[in-house]
């Protein structure tokens, strides 16, 4: 007894050993950390050091670890998001299936298998693997970006075509009595599946909720983990009795908690266990390639690894180009969703015990998809080295993005100026569109884990999908001067309620932004003109208080003088040509400079503010709220 509990922890130390010392190595070398766990399963498996003789049980027992993936994955996604997002779901992923399952399935009979076999070990390999699609988009944080928001679609549909596929390989099944009760209960398993997706919405909707609520009172961390646990598994649980699978099953819950007040505590109990399980489920992989198989049937499982993943990439190339994706992003999609995907062991299984294949295709067939899973890493890498920069050079036609939400403040520019603005909006909770034409800024702010949509603002298409014609609030803040105007324009002449705030190249350019609708437009280096006065005035001795009461004088005033300016300019008189402008402008200077002496008097000075009036004030707490919906 005692020399079966040491066997098991040794196994458990080897597994854990491995991916500490594989994964920090591979991710050193540049190759990934889910190479490093497919390599380090390999070493340790039955072909391996032979620890351990059964990695399809640790497969399926890490499987959870993609479960909790998607469950994380649907924390992030409200309703409105994901029926934002159906057209992607059923249309690109429906059209991507089908045509990879027909093109495999070609490729399969010009193997020589026929049309039966070629179509089942078709339709196992065009699932893609949601384990590392997921593990790469979440390693770049481009889970939310466009590209990962498509893929994620493709990856949904896949899930829900696990009962059809499996009923298709019933009617596939050579005649037998036994099976055809089983075939006759496709209908059964169809109404089970629905009543299992019925049941989970429902409690979701009615008992999720008030549950927290209850163990929330409680205060004890450790509770509301093991609750967290329930929901997953109990969800995925549910999923699979009904025939679906475990992943869709976790990612209905997290849809149907994404919009609770418990959101982020579930997500941060969570994560930890999805983890370490994924981690165990590229381990599993690695394990379960045969390399006895691989070495008696090379050539047909290295040629089929190669027809099979260069036919689907090509499929998943000609769908993203055709649903208007750039060439990088299509040509990146087809690398990375290429390999088959782990619910083919399943299908294969089915088939095999349903005589559909014989034992050596399905052999042949688990060892050509965990061949393609252990090769994407790979391709990826070499996908970023040699590819990827020519396509990003060549990328200079770059399509605007598909904007498929609408938020209430819409932001114009991520460049110095615009990343401090919208900093402060995005961290005091304010939801945000944001628009920027450098596909480097793109992407990198899309890498960094805020979404940004690549686009030319002053493309009034652009801004309709962006929803302008019911935004609250406009922030242009774009170092382009014509086109800043011009964007201004615009907005107000469609959104005449909409407020505008716009970045302004100096005075000339603000009182043009004031004649465009412009509600406030800000000078790019006007506060930090003021704050380098200030720092003068302590530097010649000044004391700082008097130096910061003086300067936030100055500031207040000069904003004063720009709004009075502003109604007297005139864009057909050369600068320092309008007369009326000139004396406004003596006028206040003599005031500003008489005003300030007296302050460092140390006298009271009380002036009329008349910016308010041309340039209205922050917005009420009303407004607030209603921005934050």
């Amino acid at each position: 007894m005692a020399a079966e509990g040491a066997g098991e922890l040794i196994k458990m130390v080897a597994l854990l050993g491995s991916a500490v010392v594989a994964v920090p190595l591979f991710k050193r070398l540049g190759l990934g950390s889910v190479l490093g766990y497919l390599a380090a399963g390999l070493v340790i498996g039955p072909f391996g050091l032979k620890l351990f003789d059964d990695p399809q049980a640790i497969i399926h027992i890490a499987e959870l670890g993609v479960v909790m993936f998607l469950f994380i994955i649907g924390l992030e996604m409200n309703p409105s998001h994901l029926w934002a997002l159906r057209r992607q779901i059923f249309g690109l992923g429906s059209l991507q299936v089908v045509l990879a399952a027909l093109m495999l399935t070609l490729v399969g009979m010009a193997f020589g298998f026929s049309w039966q076999i070629a179509f089942v070990s078709a339709s196992g390999f065009v699932l893609t693997s949601t384990a590392i699609v997921m593990q790469v988009l979440g390693e770049r944080n481009e889970l939310t970006s466009r590209g990962g928001q498509r893929m994620v679609s493709i990856l949904l549909f896949e899930d829900l075509l696990i009962v059809p596929l499996l009923a298709i390989v019933s009617f596939l099944a050579p005649h037998d009595p036994a099976h055809a009760a089983e075939a006759g209960s496709v209908w059964l398993k169809l109404g089970t599946a629905a009543l299992s997706v019925a049941a989970l919405v429902a409690a979701g909707l009615w008992l999720l909720n008030p549950l927290f609520r209850v163990l929330a009172k409680s205060k004890a961390r450790e509770v509301m983990t093991a609750a967290a646990l329930l929901v997953v598994l109990g969800a995925a649980l549910l999923m699979e009795e009904g025939g679906l699978s475990m992943a869709m099953g976790a990612f209905v819950a997290g849809v149907l908690l994404s919009e609770s007040s418990f959101r982020h505590q579930l997500e941060a109990d969570i994560e930890p266990f999805r983890g370490l399980l994924l981690g165990l489920f590229f381990l599993g992989v690695g394990m379960a390639l045969d390399l006895n198989v691989v070495a008696r049937n090379w050539q047909i499982i290295v040629s089929g690894v190669l027809a099979l993943m260069a036919a689907k990439a090509a499929v998943i190339y000609f769908v993203a180009r055709a649903a208007k994706s750039s060439r990088a992003e299509a040509a990146e999609r087809a690398v990375m969703m290429a390999q088959g995907g782990e619910f083919a062991f399943v299908l294969f299984s089915a088939a095999f015990s349903q005589k559909v294949i014989d034992a050596t295709v399905n052999a042949n067939m688990t060892a050509i998809v965990v061949l393609s899973m252990a090769l994407t890493p790979l391709f990826l890498i070499l996908y970023g080295k040699y590819l990827a920069p020519r396509l990003k050079q060549k990328g200079a036609d770059r399509e605007d993005d598909e904007i498929h939400e609408q938020k209430a403040v819409i932001v114009i520019g991520m460049g110095r100026f615009g990343q401090i603005t919208t900093d402060i909006l995005r961290m005091c909770g304010y939801p945000l569109t944001i628009i920027d034409k450098d596909p480097v800024m793109v992407d990198g702010m899309n890498k960094y884990g805020i979404k940004t949509y690549f686009g030319d603002a002053s493309r009034p298409e652009l801004l309709f999908t962006a929803g302008i014609e019911k935004a609250q609030l406009l922030v242009v803040a774009i170092d382009d001067k014509e086109q800043a105007l011009h964007i201004v324009e615009f907005a107000r002449k469609v959104n005449p309620d909409l407020k505008i705030i716009a970045r302004a190249y100096d005075r000339i350019h603000t009182f043009k932004l004031h004649r465009t609708g412009a509600d406030a437009a800000v000078r790019e280096t006007f506060d930090s003109a003021v704050r380098t006065g200030r720092t003068a005035l302590e530097v010649l001795g000044m004391e700082k208080g008097k130096a910061d009461e003086i300067s936030r004088f100055y500031f207040h005033r000069d904003r004063a003088r720009v709004a009075r300016m502003a109604p007297l300019y005139n864009p057909e008189d050369a600068i320092f040509q309008n007369e009326e402008m000139l004396n406004v402008a003596k006028q206040e200077d003599a005031e500003t400079a008489a005003m300030m002496q007296a302050l460092m008097r140390g006298e009271v000075v009380e002036w009329p503010d008349e910016s308010e009036a041309a340039w209205p004030s922050e917005n009420a707490a009303g407004e607030k709220a209603a921005l934050l919906k």
